[in-house]
């Protein structure tokens, strides 16, 4: 009688092992101690770099201050005015608006190299194509705040001018350092941020929230935002600054419809 040799039992597949990390360019995976301690040489050396440009800002405290202070004073050398310089009103102030300066103009200063650390932490987690618009985001909004900066810098006597004669003789204008820095400073970045329009409208067209031609559609109502927006945000009461934000605004606005539309065909 022949016998028959039993089957051998069924073997069950090897369970199944998670798919492989998904691994861009040049990424390694880090542990969260190692996270840690990328975050932390960041940190180290933005704040090296921030130490040294404001140790070299402050060695040159009178040249920066007199540049600060230039379009004020362009407005006192003008008008009748009692005294031909600003004023300080605290005794420690001669010290602590230098300090301030610096530690501001250090800042600008160390930005290439803080934002080069911010881009090495974070561009290991991005994927190829957001890597690709990245960076000339980031250039341009630079590029942007610089240029809206600059162009408050030079607007800026003209609306300190009709401000400081419009008591007339009512009044005897003695500007306060410390507040007209404060003033400068402010108006400096709501200039800065608001030239920030076209890289928002750029990128929300990338994201395709929005087009070229539906903006088209909404030009009316977007100029009389920009309109109201620009005597909302600016700081001094005159007419003129609101007026002088506003114009390159709507420009700014219309060049981003334009890159949307001939550029990016949204």
């Amino acid at each position: 009688m022949t016998t028959v040799a039993p089957e051998p039992p069924a073997t069950l597949p090897p369970p199944s092992s998670p798919p492989p990390p998904v691994v861009y360019g040049d990424e390694k995976r880090m542990t969260v101690v190692e996270h840690l301690e990328e975050l932390r040489r960041v940190l180290i050396v933005s704040l090296i770099a921030w130490a040294a440009t404001t140790i070299a800002a402050f060695a040159f405290n009178n040249q920066i201050l007199r540049i600060l202070e230039h379009p004020l004073l362009s407005v006192l050398g003008k008008g009748n005015h009692l005294s031909s310089v600003p004023i300080v009103t605290s005794p420690t102030e001669p010290l602590t608006i230098p300090l301030k300066v610096s530690a501001a103009v250090g800042l600008i200063g160390a930005l290439p190299i803080v934002l080069w650390q911010i881009w090495t932490f974070i561009s290991p987690g991005l994927r190829p194509v957001e890597r690709k618009f990245a960076g000339p985001f980031i250039a341009s909004s630079l590029a942007l705040f610089g240029v809206g900066g600059t162009f408050a810098y030079f607007v800026m006597p003209i609306g300190l001018n009709w401000l400081a004669g419009f008591l007339g003789g009512n009044a005897t204008f003695l500007p306060d350092l410390n507040a007209y820095l404060s003033f400068f400073t402010l108006l400096i970045v709501i200039f800065g941020l608001t030239f920030e329009l076209p890289v928002v409208i750029v990128l929300l067209g990338v994201l395709g929230l929005v087009s070229s031609r539906r903006l088209r559609q909404w030009r009316k109502g977007i100029w009389v935002g920009i309109i109201f927006a620009a005597f909302v945000v600016t700081p001094g009461a005159d007419p003129f600054t609101p007026t002088a934000l506003l114009i390159p605004l709507i420009l700014l606005f219309e060049a981003s419809v334009l890159v949307l539309d001939k550029v990016l065909k949204r």
